[in-house]
Formats: structure tokens, sequence, C-alpha cells
């Protein structure tokens, strides 16, 4: 799954730190979902899509395998 979070943390002068201080997760986190290298929990999905005031589909783009 792609996403468009390293954009949209840039965009809004986010930290990777402070993105994860904020969403409840570790900086590593962040970093993974960043590489694409973690898919994330429904919830975690649902804290980002509040930080960024966007909804789920726009941060983070399904693809057929």
């Amino acid at each position: 799954m792609k996403n468009v979070i390293r954009e949209l943390r840039e965009k809004n002068g986010y930290t990777q730190d402070e993105l994860a201080l904020a969403a409840g997760v570790s900086r590593q986190t962040i970093i993974s979902l960043e590489k694409g290298k973690y898919n994330p929990s429904i919830q975690l999905a649902f804290k980002l899509s509040k930080i960024f005031n966007m909804p789920i589909e726009n941060i983070f783009i399904y693809e057929e395998e």
C-alpha cells in the first residue's frame, strides 16, 4: 500500500518525532510507514486522518496485487 505521509508531514511542518508523538506511535513506525514497509492498523490510519484533516483514502492508496 502506498501513502503520502512524508509529503503531508513535511507540508504541515511536522518532524518524524512530532508526528509520532501526535499519533501515539514510535518514530520508527513513522519511518516504516513513509518507506512503505508497514501497513497501519485501522486505528492508526484514523489517527493520521484526523491529524492531517483528510479522508483515509487520500493518505493511503490501495493497490491491487
